[in-house]
């Protein structure tokens, strides 16, 4: 039987434009063994996503259903679309005795931390400000107003750091995953 001490729930989030999908892609790549969560989300499938994959794809009364029966640990609507984690999936991975990873938005971190106080929260750093501002900047595809508006919340983002029980910086996509991964594998802390 498994040891369920080694279960742990691992929240990765950050600002904007810090690379956590890149981040957890490079763990999927160097450690296919790890499990990442399926967010469940009311927008429409980009070409090349698939179902159960990039996301689980569901109506507005699916995702309503989810919310009226506690199936959601996390959930936030951004742009018109409703984003969530599944509550079921990660509990079926913890009763295993293995670790879970949530790549989500800050916004639902602080859910997590509400509903999970055990859930080790890792926040994922920019090398620099000026990386950050470089990386969105660099999309290229905004309009200067929302620029703006995406380097103001990614300062708020940043400064939220603190509420996070371990920081690892983005300076390098393979030492940060290897990081990562040592921290969903590393026994919890004991208790007091």
């Amino acid at each position: 039987m498994a040891d369920l001490n080694r279960a742990r729930l691992t929240v990765l989030s950050g600002p904007s434009g810090v690379g956590k999908g890149t981040v957890v892609a490079e763990v999927r790549r160097r450690h296919p063994e790890v499990w990442v969560s399926v967010s469940v989300t009311t927008r429409a499938p980009r070409p090349g996503e698939v179902d159960g994959e990039h996301y689980w794809f569901v109506d507005r009364e699916s995702f309503d259903h989810l919310l009226d029966n506690d199936g959601l640990l996390e959930w936030a609507e951004y742009a018109g679309n409703r984003y969530g984690t599944p509550r079921g999936p990660v509990e079926e991975q913890l009763r295993a005795g293995l670790p879970a990873l949530l790549e989500i938005e800050l916004q639902g971190a602080r859910q997590v931390r509400e509903r999970a106080p055990e859930a080790q929260l890792v926040f994922l750093a920019p090398p620099s400000w000026a990386a950050l501002v470089s990386r969105l900047a660099g999309r290229g595809t905004e309009h200067p107003e929302v620029q703006e508006r995406r380097l103001a919340l990614a300062q708020a983002e940043l400064d939220a750091s603190g509420e996070f029980d371990v920081v690892v910086v983005n300076d390098d996509v393979a030492r940060a995953a290897d990081e990562l991964v040592g921290l969903l594998t590393a026994p919890p802390p004991a208790g007091p």
